[in-house]
C-alpha cells in the first residue's frame, strides 16, 4: 500500500521551532518532487514549500520564506520540513504530498499531487 506519513507535529510556542517529517512507504521517494502544504481551521489549503528530487530545487511560500527550510534524505526516504521562528499565523494541519516529476511544477502551491499524507496538526500558541 502507498503512504506518506507525516510526523512532528506539536503544540509550541511562537518564536520555537518544530521538525516535520514525511515518511513514504510501498514506494520510493526518489521519483518524486514533494510538497509541503498546509491549512488552517476555516481557511483553504496552502501551498509551503516544494522539493525536486534531487533537493536541488527548493519553493517557498513568501510567509515562509527565511523561516521554514525543506530538505530530504532518499537514502531514507524521508522528507523534512525545518520551522523556524513560528508564529501562531503558522497553526494548521501541514500534509506531505510526492507529485512523480523531477522538477515541481510552477503551480506546485495548488496541489496536484499523485500522494497525499493524513497530516500532523501544528498548533502554535502561548
Amino acid at each position: 500500500q502507498l503512504q506518506l506519513v507525516e510526523s512532528g507535529g506539536g503544540l509550541v510556542q511562537p518564536g520555537e521551532s518544530l521538525t516535520l517529517s514525511c515518511a513514504a512507504s510501498g514506494f520510493t521517494l526518489d521519483y518524486y518532487a514533494i510538497g509541503w502544504f498546509r491549512q488552517a481551521p476555516g481557511k483553504e489549503r496552502e501551498g509551503v514549500s516544494c522539493i525536486s528530487r534531487n533537493g536541488g530545487s527548493t519553493n517557498y511560500v513568501d510567509s515562509v520564506k527565511g523561516r521554514f527550510t525543506i530538505s530530504r534524505d532518499n537514502a531514507k526516504n524521508t522528507v523534512y520540513l525545518q520551522m523556524n521562528s513560528l508564529k501562531p499565523d503558522d497553526t494548521a494541519v501541514y500534509y506531505c504530498a510526492a507529485d512523480r516529476i523531477t522538477l515541481c511544477r510552477t503551480t506546485w502551491y495548488l496541489g496536484g499531487m499523485d500522494y497525499w499524507g493524513k497530516g500532523t496538526l501544528v498548533t502554535v500558541s502561548s
